[in-house]
């Protein structure tokens, strides 16, 4: 059950082992900058993975992340969504790194040694990635016309996933009073003010009236998870058991 647990709190999200941070970026040095956060990325969820495969007692982090389906995936349908252009690609790291600062920080005090561990290494490093994609943000949503058109657009078109982002289940709010776990539904007031902030000092408007998506915890995805995985997976799935 904890196993489950571990991987159905932390939405398990291979999307992010896959998001194409370089190429596209307006400088070398912002490129190179993007690809480090995504090895960030790749090692938080190395290391949840590592730890659901220990509780479960079989398999290793390339079961879990190899052999599932797409709908055994119960990721945040705002990770698997294209990068599209640069600003795309900005706009969803600005918003999933207010999100990760508010996970990650209270994650830190869980009564799980190894939990709290992971999480006081993955915060160090989402407090530079938010720092890095808020900083990006003011300066394209202030630069020029064609910028922050853009910004606002990416914004637009990502808002109606953020409501995932809070949603708990039976399962998160026990193991919340367990204090393992962080119900998700405690973070949303200062993800709120962080992006609210950060929003308004980029000069963009938060979206009205959207008609918010969910169900990727559930396993319902939209239509660019399956791609992802097929990719990622085809190696791993053409020759069982290599040896990396």
């Amino acid at each position: 059950m904890r196993q489950i647990a571990v991987s159905h709190l932390f939405w398990i999200r291979v999307a992010l082992f896959l998001n194409r941070y370089s190429g596209h970026a307006p400088e070398l040095e912002i490129d190179l900058a993007l690809a480090n956060i995504g090895l960030d990325l790749l090692g938080q969820g190395r290391n949840f993975l590592t730890y659901a495969a220990e509780l479960q007692g079989a398999g290793s982090e390339d079961t879990l992340a190899y052999q599932r389906d797409e709908r055994e995936y119960s990721n945040l349908l705002l990770t698997e969504q294209p990068n599209g252009e640069f600003s795309d690609t900005l706009v969803r790291q600005y918003l999933m790194d207010a999100w990760h600062v508010a996970l990650f920080s209270h994650l830190v005090e869980s009564r799980d040694a190894t939990l709290a561990a992971i999480a006081a290494k993955a915060v160090k490093e989402a407090r530079y990635h938010l720092r890095f994609s808020r900083g990006w943000l003011v300066r394209l949503g202030n630069g020029t016309d064609l910028s922050h058109q853009k910004m606002q657009q990416a914004l637009d078109n990502l808002w109606r996933f953020t409501a995932e982002l809070f949603d708990a289940d039976e399962l998160d709010i026990s193991l919340a009073q367990e204090g393992i776990a962080v119900d998700p539904r405690t973070l949303r007031a200062a993800w709120q003010q962080e992006v609210d902030a950060g929003l308004r000092e980029a000069s963009l408007q938060t979206p009205q009236d959207t008609p918010y998506r969910t169900g990727g915890r559930n396993g319902h995805h939209t239509e660019h998870l399956g791609p992802l995985l097929a990719e990622m997976q085809y190696l791993a799935r053409s020759f069982p058991g290599l040896s990396w």
